[in-house]
């Protein structure tokens, strides 16, 4: 009898790595199926190339990959996914929707079917240093003028530290989400009522002319912001190279448990600070594992998709270092007691905003990445390069 593979493509982040590898193994042992796991790290570019843009998911070279919700609508309409429902009308997940913030629920649901199960959660947040600010005797910072002051205030590079750090890696994510966040904290907004972009308000030039101001300030900012993503981003935090920033809730929580980390129990989380006229706001994306149209191994990818998603293996994921997405995790007593602020996942989903559903928007963001490579490498001014990319969003469209 041969032996089913399943293959998985996987975000590059090494809890990830980790939690899938005791999760498999678990899924082997209480179920006693033979099978053998197949999972590859992969950048974002590679991820979304392999997956998605190159058909990965129909041809049945993935039967499971690791999607940020952003893309499900872009995949849907090439016919990459598999639509869960009759997997789980076959066999369900007890608890299934209530054991999960309604938040995680909707960004999955639409034309008709569920593209993926919530695997990864953490929406971004301010996370800080608090031994540095306490010495300092510095506020929690509350707007983003008083973020630059307090970077300035903390950079130390002689100390091997940095104020804060941007993460514009050329990968449609950070680059654009922190751009979507300023605006909206500023009181503007990014789409209009169609879903259709709209970058050319006044509040999106002073949210770039901001993000330029603080890239440029290497009396506050860590060197290299353009090699850096989300992750490596997170890293450095955790080797006790970055006071503070703004990034994933997951990678405060990561630098609070990695064995690794020179800056376990010191670190805390805040809402994202304002800009003049605006509100905090977080960012609603998360990843899913979402199954390939075209698997071949359809009944073990669900069977494990299944596993991962009741409450031991959540856990799991959230032990790891990534976020897991259940309530009974967030509420979990001995992971608040080692991360005393992982129930605040509640309050950052009440004000948490998410992108609107359009196969176009990881087009989008990457013209939002040529945006922010041209705003923090030359001087033209910020209406200009806005109105340029607006101009090239609408082509796109």
């Amino acid at each position: 009898m041969t032996t089913q593979t399943l293959r998985i493509a996987v975000r590059e982040f090494e809890p990830f790595a980790s939690a899938i590898r005791k999760q498999f193994d678990d899924f082997l042992a209480s179920t006693g199926i033979e099978a053998e796991l197949d999972a590859r790290m992969m950048d974002l570019n590679t991820l979304h190339d392999t997956a998605i843009s190159k058909g990965g998911l129909a041809s049945g070279e993935w039967d499971i990959a690791f999607m940020a919700t952003d893309w499900l609508a872009e995949a849907h309409d090439a016919n990459l996914l598999e639509d869960l429902a009759p997997h789980m009308a076959r066999a369900p997940i007890p608890d299934f929707p209530d054991g999960w913030s309604p938040s995680l629920m909707e960004l999955q649901r639409f034309a008709g079917g569920f593209w993926g199960m919530p695997y990864h959660d953490g929406p971004e947040c301010l996370i800080y240093r608090k031994d540095l600010l306490e010495a300092a005797g510095l506020p929690v910072p509350q707007t983003w003028e008083e973020f630059h002051a307090a970077a300035r205030a903390l950079h130390a590079p002689d100390e091997g530290r940095f104020g804060t750090v941007l993460a514009l890696y050329p990968d449609g994510h950070n680059g654009f989400y922190d751009f979507c966040i300023h605006v909206w904290s500023r009181g503007g907004e990014v789409f209009d009522e169609k879903g259709r972009p709209s970058l050319t308000s006044p509040e999106a030039v002073a949210a770039l002319d901001f993000l330029r101001s603080l890239a440029g300030d290497d009396n506050a900012m860590a060197p290299g912001a353009r090699d850096l993503d989300s992750v490596k981003s997170g890293l450095l935090f955790a080797e006790g190279k970055v006071a503070m920033m703004a990034n994933w809730f997951g990678f405060a929580a990561y630098a609070d448990t990695a064995p690794d980390s020179r800056v376990r129990g010191n670190v805390d989380v805040a809402p994202l600070p304002v800009g003049p006229g605006g509100r905090s706001v977080s960012l609603n994306v998360f990843w899913v594992l979402a199954m390939g149209s075209g698997s071949t191994n359809k009944t073990l990818a669900w069977n494990f998709m299944r596993h991962c998603a009741s409450a031991p293996m959540d856990l799991i994921t959230a032990q790891e270092g990534a976020i897991g997405t259940r309530k009974s995790t967030w509420a979990d007593s001995a992971l608040n007691a080692d991360i005393p602020y992982y129930h605040r996942l509640d309050w950052l989903h009440e004000h948490a905003r998410e992108m609107p559903l359009t196969p176009k928007l990881a087009a989008i963001s990457h013209i939002v990445d040529d945006l922010m490579t041209a705003a923090v490498s030359g001087d033209p001014p910020s209406a200009d390069l806005l109105k340029e990319a607006q101009a090239r969003v609408e082509a796109e469209l």
